[in-house]
């Protein structure tokens, strides 16, 4: 029995709590009324009658009401440049309480004729706008290239506040062009007919990677004759140039190895009963490595001072692998694996032209991280 009773009483007691969380009585003991009234409304489009909401409910939205009118006036009253968006949002809030609670009819016996601030709602926004307007005129009077970001976010919210804000539209757009930074990439010079295609589907995988990139719209790359023919005046001119590679180096080592293998049959007796003895057998195995790497420098420089501003090497290595083997002997004596690499032939290696591009893979990856790493938050 005495199980039951506190089962019954934790049972009960979990009853209370949750009548509490779900007509907002919770909240309004926590000082929370605009969840207080949510709750309360909710609770109350679901059981007209909870008594309990009923008095949430009148109380919490007075509550709310004082306290969203209160910063309104404390707001007015401040001197902070953009006191009208704290001011709009009050209002909003005030009127999202009584969106709420015209929408639901046991509500309105409660609170029959909620406040809503339409023009203020309005005026505020406007004001907001302005504010934001003016701020932005501000910064792109600073006439620098940081000011000018700045400007453009604080127009961009004017537009978010008041779509037809004034010439706001325009503003934005001569900030971002004062904000941007136009990059010419000059284009990698190959001296050598023999990697020309290689150096030019390089070359193609850069232009690809500067024609898409869009991880800062403030940054703006030009390839050479694109730049050329838009008459574009760079902010920044991006070299690259191999400072050195080389292609095709050979070097093959070969390994030898005596073998033998025991208890072989070699032979039979005239008993036809096999007679076992010890086979043997030298293997060559030949290895092939052929490497090719190169060293690429990437330097920024400044146009209008002509000063460098950043330079960096990118290395870049393939190897090309072969192996095969020989032997002179009992092929007996040697494993699966050995005999199946004395039938393979020594293979021909990829062209100059391939083993360039292969060693300038490595050093792209690293190029491109490095450029969307300096410019991102340039």
């Amino acid at each position: 029995m005495e199980n039951v009773s506190r089962l019954r009483y934790f049972i009960y007691l979990s009853l209370i709590i949750i009548g509490g969380c779900t007509t907002g009585k919770n909240a309004l003991q926590k000082g929370d009324y605009d969840a207080s009234v949510s709750k309360a409304v909710s609770r109350l489009q679901n059981s007209p009658k909870n008594t309990e909401a009923m008095q949430v409910l009148k109380t919490a939205y007075d509550l709310a009401l004082q306290s969203h009118l209160r910063k309104i006036d404390e707001a007015k009253l401040s001197n902070d440049l953009f006191r009208w968006e704290s001011i709009m949002y009050d209002y909003q809030k005030i009127n999202q309480l009584a969106d709420d609670i015209n929408s639901c009819p046991a509500c309105l016996a409660i609170v029959p004729s909620p406040s809503k601030y339409i023009n203020e709602l309005a005026d505020s926004k406007y004001m907001a706008a302005g504010a934001r307007y003016n701020s932005g005129l501000g910064y792109l009077r600073e006439n620098n290239r940081l000011a000018a970001k700045k400007a453009y976010y604080e127009f961009e919210k004017t537009l978010n506040l008041q779509p037809n804000y004034k010439d706001a539209k325009a503003k934005m757009e001569d900030a971002y062009w004062a904000a941007v930074t136009r990059v010419v990439v000059q284009p990698i010079i190959v001296n050598s007919s023999m990697y020309k295609l290689s150096a030019d589907y390089f070359q193609r995988q850069i232009d690809q990677f500067i024609g898409q990139y869009s991880r800062n719209k403030f940054v703006i790359f030009y390839g050479e004759q694109q730049a050329t023919d838009q008459k574009i005046v760079p902010d920044q001119v991006l070299s690259l140039n191999f400072d050195d590679f080389v292609v095709g180096q050979t070097y093959v080592k070969e390994r030898v190895e005596r073998l033998k293998r025991d208890s072989v049959v070699i032979g039979e007796t005239r008993e036809r009963k096999p007679i076992y003895g010890t086979v043997k057998a030298t293997l060559s195995i030949f290895e092939k490595n052929i490497s090719s790497s190169g060293l690429l420098d990437m330097s920024i420089m400044d146009w209008s001072t002509k000063k460098l501003v950043r330079q960096q090497k990118f290395p870049g290595t393939y190897i090309w692998r072969d192996s095969w083997a020989s032997y002179k002997g009992d092929d007996r004596a040697l494993s699966k694996q050995q005999l199946a690499m004395t039938k393979r032939r020594e293979m021909l290696p990829p062209p100059p032209s391939t083993l360039f591009l292969e060693f300038t893979k490595p050093i792209y990856n690293q190029l491109v991280d490095d450029i969307g790493y300096y410019y991102n938050n340039y």
